[in-house]
């Protein structure tokens, strides 16, 4: 049984817009979304919600991006709420009621009215919009709490009052959202429901740029560590495996083709010695490109079992081993960084990132931590404040190091841009853009030496 015909452009442009942010539908999961929305049907669209849930999403991860995906192209309604009051204080008195009495119906009918009544901005029909920022700041739900708390439980005190206290942040927070996804909605019938999906849903974890992670969605990579390591070592493991096969053994094998007339039946191979490489990372710890370079030694960190020595530099403008503190940071990954630049000379008589007098203090009391068993990574924008990028000291890191690869934060378009030095080093180091942990867990998986 197939969807009804309507909604099979919705259904399509769902998950569309789900892919486009990274989650993997197949053909299958696209037909059994489809028989749930004609067993479903409309009637109950929270039931509907959970259903696609369950038949196009893997992980509950998804969630965050799903919702409000599905709200875009199965809204509550269509257009503005119909005959409403755009008195405030009228609304707050009846938004104050629906959060005691936790009325998600009311609520989802308020949000609508106040994104409605004060929400929208432009006056011509080209600029019209509705803002849920604006809503918000003008209705200011979250100065509810104390009135909330005293219709839910009047005298409360002490270990019970800040439980109630969270209970009615969360309800104010879930108000929050709806107001958003109701701004989506209206903007969505504006401007085309595509359009929105792709440019107003926030993205996976695992999409969010490192430069520009607010620090609730830090928290969140951080969790995604322990993860994406177990994925990344399974992968090392199997490259690992196929790599001690070696290359033809060509006189072992010509000899043994003599029983078969000179036919080369069974390649010989050589054995190789399995040994686990080394690893060094230099990391640039200074301003945003700080959650770039904890991640990665997090992630590096969780992997320590694939290689037989691991050690960890930080630098600004001085460079310092940070390898002991890293292993006391998986205890707290919250607080690494704020460990290393405390208890780590970084530093000089400036605080600015001097990457030219780093690499160039590394090659010099730190060269004997790189050998030809060594693959180096420098994490780094490789913005030299206009110093001298020191070239040669990357060239002598270069030469005595097995590989050596640069992981750049910033998008491409912008490398050579203002005090950007990376054309420069990436004439001598294969430089690799690693915006998110996306790309991370794919350079890393690709360039890891087995």
């Amino acid at each position: 049984m197939t969807a009804p015909d309507p909604l099979v452009g919705r259904l399509t442009g769902l998950v569309a817009a789900l892919r486009g942010h990274g989650v993997r539908i197949g053909t299958g999961e696209t037909v059994d979304a489809a028989r749930a929305v004609a067993e479903l049907g409309l009637a109950d669209r929270e039931v509907l919600r959970a259903g696609l849930a369950a038949t196009l999403l893997h992980t509950q991860a998804q969630r965050p991006v799903f919702d409000p995906v599905f709200d875009l192209y199965f809204p509550r309604g269509v257009g503005g709420p119909g005959a409403g009051t755009t008195d405030r204080d009228d609304l707050r008195e009846r938004l104050a009621a629906a959060l005691t009495a936790n009325d998600t119906e009311l609520l989802g009918r308020l949000a609508a009215e106040a994104v409605d009544g004060f929400g929208g901005y432009g006056s011509s029909p080209g600029s019209d919009g509705w803002s849920s920022y604006q809503t918000l700041d003008r209705i200011r739900p979250q100065t509810l709490l104390a009135r909330v708390r005293q219709g839910m439980r009047p005298g409360a005190q002490g270990f019970a009052d800040r439980l109630l206290d969270d209970e009615i942040r969360r309800r104010i927070e879930a108000f929050r959202g709806q107001v958003a996804a109701e701004a989506r909605r209206r903007v969505a019938e504006r401007r085309g429901r595509d359009e929105i999906a792709r440019r107003a849903v926030a993205p996976t974890a695992d999409r969010v740029d490192f430069l520009y992670a607010g620090k609730d969605r830090v928290a969140e990579l951080r969790r995604t560590v322990r993860p994406l390591a177990r994925k990344l070592a399974t992968r090392l493991a199997a490259r690992r495996r196929r790599a001690t096969r070696g290359t033809v053994d060509l006189r072992r094998t010509l000899r043994g083709s003599l029983s078969t007339g000179g036919v080369p039946m069974r390649p010989v191979l050589r054995r190789r010695r399995p040994a686990r490489p080394e690893l060094v990372l230099l990391c640039d710890v200074s301003g945003s490109v700080a959650g770039f370079s904890d991640f990665t030694m997090l992630l590096v960190q969780a992997l320590h079992d694939q290689f037989s020595k691991v050690r960890v530099f930080a630098f600004v403008n001085r460079v310092d081993e940070v390898t002991g503190l890293l292993q006391h940071g998986a205890a707290d990954p919250e607080g690494l960084g704020a460990r290393i630049r405390a208890e780590a000379t970084l530093t000089g008589w400036h605080g600015s990132s001097d990457y030219g007098v780093a690499l160039g203090e590394f090659a010099e009391r730190y060269g004997a931590a790189v050998g030809p068993r060594t693959t180096v990574f420098v994490l780094g924008d490789a913005r030299t404040n206009m110093g001298d990028p020191n070239l040669s000291a990357v060239r002598r890191i270069a030469e005595r190091a097995r590989r050596l690869y640069w992981l750049n934060p910033e998008p491409r378009a912008q490398w050579g841009t203002g005090d950007s030095a990376a054309p420069e080093y990436a004439g001598v180091v294969q430089m690799h853009e690693c915006r998110n942990a996306r790309q991370l867990g794919a350079i890393v998986s690709r360039l890891l030496p087995v």
